[in-house]
C-alpha cells in the first residue's frame, strides 16, 4: 500500500527543512491533536500513539541530505516506511511530500487507508507552521 500526502510549499531552504525533519524530537510538533503519547527513545528513534491506536515506534532508516528522510517501523508486527521527500524550489523555499509505504493484507489495508492518509496529511501540513 502506497499513500502520498499533498505537496506542501515551505518558505525555507531544503537544507532547513531537512535539518528539521532529521531531528526526531521535532515530529512532536507535527503530530495531530489526538496524540496520546510521544517519547524520544534515542537520537534516531521515537514512539508515538494516537488515541485509540496502538503505539508505533519509528526509527530513522536512511537519510539523503537535503532531499530525503526515511523513517521505518522499529519492531512491531507491521513493516512500513514513512518517506519525506524535499524538493528545492529556490534558495529560500522548498516543497515537501510525505509518502507512506507498507505491505498489508487487503483487509488491513482497507481499515487503515483512511486514518493513515489523514495522518500523513496532518504531518505534512504542519511542517510550514512548525519550522
Amino acid at each position: 500500500m502506497n499513500l502520498e500526502s499533498p505537496k506542501i510549499n515551505v518558505s525555507k531552504s531544503p537544507e532547513a527543512v531537512f535539518d528539521f525533519l532529521a531531528d526526531v524530537k521535532n515530529f512532536k510538533s507535527l503530530m495531530p491533536e489526538n496524540i496520546s503519547k510521544f517519547e524520544v527513545l534515542s537520537e534516531d528513534t521515537f514512539v508515538f500513539a494516537l488515541k485509540g491506536m496502538p503505539e508505533i515506534v519509528l526509527k530513522k532508516k536512511e537519510v539523503v541530505p537535503p532531499n530525503k528522510i526515511i523513517l521505518g517501523a522499529a519492531g512491531g508486527k507491521i513493516d512500513f516506511s514513512l518517506i519525506g521527500n524535499i524538493t528545492k524550489i529556490d534558495e529560500a523555499s522548498s516543497e515537501v511530500q510525505l509518502q507512506f509505504s507498507g505491505d498489508f493484507n487487503p483487509m488491513m489495508a482497507m481499515m487503515i487507508k483512511g486514518p493513515i492518509s489523514k495522518f500523513i496529511e496532518t504531518l505534512a501540513t504542519s511542517i510550514p507552521k512548525a519550522i
